[in-house]
């Protein structure tokens, strides 16, 4: 039976040129921040929305996530360490790691959170609209078309990390993850992998969200009165619901990501999520109000 798992070894690094390197988690990180980049540039053209006001969203939004998750993962998670020290508290907001030998090492930013990415996003989100003064709505409908794609993206990033495992299981397609939080008394079991779990289930939100924005836009003639219309709010609380409802669910197979989680009846993703799906929840019912009045 445990020919049939998949040993999963896999180098974090795409190549290394002497100390320098570049990671698959990083790379991940790269193309998918490319790949929303490219889809709302699209949506915006398509909705006749100025080339100029495009531009300044990708750097409002990457700055907020990068900041959101970083933060989120320091206080969500491990609020003691960073928030119990000088040190630590400084290595929140830089990407390195103070040696026992009192020398810094840059080891990048080692814990992001994706809801604490989600609250940086709207708050980079809602800084840019404030700037630009592009339609709110139209913003937060547009940039989470192209959200699931890139999160898709980013559990790929985690897989090759070996990162945010699944529980132990038995399953034909288990991964035997190698990683250090894997092992059960020093030894590699197969485990489910939840981070394929979350990237294909985010692609499959992403067609959803594609063919119902198409559906609209091609067959129905951009009525702005359609309650499916972007601008409506109605994407944004859909790609909520559907991702923190599944995030929600997968938290059962998933590994504890720190000790405090243990013997808790939901675990801190669980309980982070439900406030996103009463938002989209909020916001779809929203959305069919607008397309009513």
């Amino acid at each position: 039976m445990l020919t049939l798992f998949i040993d999963w070894q896999p180098s974090v690094e795409v190549f290394s040129i002497g100390s320098f390197s570049v990671r698959w988690y990083g790379l991940l990180w790269c193309v998918g921040f490319m790949v929303a980049y490219l889809i709302v540039q699209r949506l915006y053209k398509q909705q006749r929305i100025e080339d100029e006001k495009f531009e300044p969203l990708f750097f409002y939004c990457f700055l907020g996530v990068l900041i959101g998750a970083r933060l989120g993962h320091c206080l969500f998670y491990e609020p003691a360490y960073y928030l119990g020290s000088l040190t630590g508290f400084i290595e929140m907001f830089v990407p390195a790691h103070l040696m026992p030998d009192g020398h810094w090492k840059f080891t990048g930013y080692e814990g992001l959170a994706s809801h604490g990415g989600a609250i940086g996003l709207i708050v980079g989100m809602a800084l840019y609209c404030r700037k630009t003064k592009v339609k709110t709505w139209a913003v937060l409908d547009n940039v989470a078309i192209a959200v699931p794609p890139m999160a898709s993206l980013i559990r790929l990033g985690n897989l090759m990390n070996s990162e945010i495992v699944g529980k132990t299981t038995d399953v034909a397609w288990a991964f035997i993850f190698h990683s250090r939080e894997s092992l059960v008394d020093g030894m590699p079991v197969p485990r489910h992998p939840a981070q394929l779990y979350e990237a294909i289930a985010y692609l499959f939100i992403f067609a959803v969200q594609a063919f119902i924005y198409w559906r609209w836009y091609k067959v129905k003639g951009a009525s702005e009165k359609s309650p499916i219309a972007a601008g409506t709010g109605f994407y944004f609380g859909f790609c909520l619901v559907t991702i923190f409802t599944f995030r929600f669910f997968i938290e059962f197979l998933k590994k504890e990501q720190v000790d405090f989680e243990q013997g808790m009846l939901l675990d801190m993703g669980q309980l982070l999520s439900i406030p996103f799906v009463i938002l989209g929840t909020w916001c779809m019912i929203n959305a069919k109000k607008k397309a009513a009045s």
